[in-house]
C-alpha cells in the first residue's frame, strides 16, 4: 500500500480549454462533490501515472492557482504551455476533452483583507490569473475594502483577462497594464506613497524579491505584504526585505 492510499485525490474530467493567448491556456475541470475552494486557493494538479509507484513522480504534478470562483461551477487552471516545454506542460497540451487529471492538497495563502484599506495587486505574466477569484470576490462583495488598484506588468502578447482585468479606472478597481520593468518600477514607487495599504505580489520568485524590496524601501511594512507562498517560504522571502 502506498502512502497515496491515505491522501483525498479528486480524478476530474476536462470539460474545456480556453486558449487566452498563443501560450497561454486555460483548463477548465469538471467540479467534484465536496470540492469547494476560496478564492485565492491553488492546488496540485497531476496527470495520469503520477501515484503508480511508491513515489509519486514529482514530473507529473505541479503546484497550480485556481483562476475560477467555485459559482463558475468549474476548476479553472491558467498556465503558460510554450512549445519547448517540460514533460508535464507537453502532455497537458496533449491534453483532451473528456481525460482525467487528479486534484489533491487544495489550500490558499491570498485573502481579501477587510480593514477598510485600500488593496493593491501587482502581478506579472500569467500570475494575473491568481487575482482574478480575488477580484471576483471582492466585485460580489466591496464592504470594508477602501479601494482595489491592480498594476500588471506583461508584454503586448500576454493580455489575459482582458474583459475584466483590462486597463481601466472606475469606482470599484483602479486597473493599470504596463509594459515592461522600466514602466512597472516607477508605478509601484507611485502606489507605496499609501503607507497603510496592503499589498498582494503574484508572479516569478525573481519577480516577489524585486516588488518586496522596493516596496520596503518606500517604507511599506513586510507586514502589509501578502505573496502566494506556504508560511515557511514566505518568511524566505520577507525577512530579507
Amino acid at each position: 500500500m502506498s502512502g497515496w492510499d491515505y491522501m483525498e485525490i479528486y480524478w476530474v474530467k476536462l470539460q474545456a480549454i480556453r486558449e487566452e493567448t498563443p501560450e497561454i491556456n486555460t483548463y477548465y475541470f469538471e467540479c467534484p462533490p465536496g470540492f469547494d475552494w476560496e478564492a485565492g486557493a491553488h492546488v496540485h494538479l497531476a496527470l495520469e501515472g503520477f501515484n503508480a509507484g511508491e513515489k509519486p513522480n514529482r514530473a507529473l504534478v505541479r503546484h497550480m492557482s485556481i483562476s475560477t470562483i467555485v459559482s463558475e461551477g468549474m476548476v479553472g487552471i491558467t498556465t503558460r504551455v510554450k512549445a519547448d516545454c517540460s514533460e508535464f506542460k507537453a502532455r497537458l497540451r496533449q491534453l483532451a476533452i473528456g481525460e482525467k487529471v487528479a486534484l489533491f492538497k487544495l489550500n490558499h495563502h491570498l485573502v481579501l483583507h477587510r480593514e477598510n484599506k485600500r488593496l493593491y495587486f501587482l502581478s506579472s505574466g500569467v500570475g494575473l490569473a491568481s487575482f482574478r477569484p480575488l477580484v471576483l470576490d471582492y466585485l460580489a462583495d466591496t464592504s470594508n475594502i477602501e479601494q482595489l488598484t491592480m498594476l500588471h506588468v506583461t508584454t503586448q502578447s500576454d493580455a489575459l483577462f482582458t474583459d475584466l482585468l483590462g486597463d481601466a479606472t472606475s469606482e470599484q478597481i483602479n486597473s493599470r497594464i504596463v509594459y515592461g520593468r522600466n514602466a512597472y518600477y516607477p508605478a509601484v514607487t507611485d502606489l507605496a506613497v499609501d503607507q497603510d495599504g496592503i499589498y498582494y505580489i503574484v508572479g516569478s520568485d525573481e519577480f516577489l524579491h524585486e516588488t518586496i524590496a522596493l516596496l520596503t524601501k518606500e517604507g511599506i511594512s513586510p507586514n502589509q505584504i501578502m505573496i502566494d507562498k506556504h508560511a515557511t517560504r514566505q518568511e524566505a522571502f520577507l525577512t530579507k526585505a
